[in-house]
């Protein structure tokens, strides 16, 4: 009879759990300006991963054993990494979705700049999916997957008439052929006087 009561105490505690994480993503979302359709597929994410997490409480709480279960969930996790393995970059991508949802300083209709060595990657944020940042740039349309917006550095302009000034490009392009020691060494000069003893 007890187990009964704890089965219950479980639901209640997921129900309240499911209801607290789409509040905060919500309250979170309307801070930040985010899009709704955004909100959904992070909410969903969470939501599954809550859920895979009380599944296997309950599974526990119901008297299945510890061994029985540990089989049947490494056989599943065995056939999802395989398949994982193979698609490492969508979970990555999933991952890092998450990780912008929730501390990328830069939103939706921002204008930016990717600093990548290899392309000038500028324009204004047209939306961040679960995979992709959009990116619109006179009339193209850029998607920059999200792991890879992580591990570069961005940068916000006040504005976007900033983006199609030439002189930006121009300031930009100069400053990458600099070097800092080169920098250094052309604008500081030491003088010493020299004295005789």
């Amino acid at each position: 009879m007890m187990k009964y009561f704890i089965v219950l105490a479980v639901i209640v505690a997921y129900a309240l759990a499911i209801r607290l994480i789409n509040r905060s993503i919500n309250r979170l979302g309307e801070i930040k300006g985010t899009d709704s359709y955004r909100l959904k597929y992070i909410a969903k994410t969470l939501n599954i991963a809550l859920t895979v997490l009380f599944l296997t409480l309950l599974t526990l709480i119901l008297g299945i054993q510890y061994s029985q279960l540990s089989v049947f969930l490494s056989s599943v996790f065995a056939v999802i990494g395989v398949a994982m393995f193979a698609q490492w970059s969508i979970l990555s991508n999933i991952t890092a979705s998450l990780i912008i949802f929730f501390g990328f300083p830069y939103r939706v209709g921002d204008a930016i700049k990717v600093v990548d060595k290899d392309d000038d990657i500028r324009g204004i944020v047209d939306e961040i999916t679960l995979f992709h940042v959009i990116i619109r740039r006179q009339g193209e349309i850029i998607t920059y997957p999200n792991t890879l917006i992580l591990q570069k550095a961005v940068i916000k302009f006040e504005d976007s008439s900033s983006l199609d000034n030439p002189a930006t490009h121009q300031a930009d392009k100069e400053a990458s052929l600099t070097t800092p020691i080169e920098s250094t060494a052309s604008t500081s000069t030491l003088e010493t006087p020299i004295k005789d003893r």
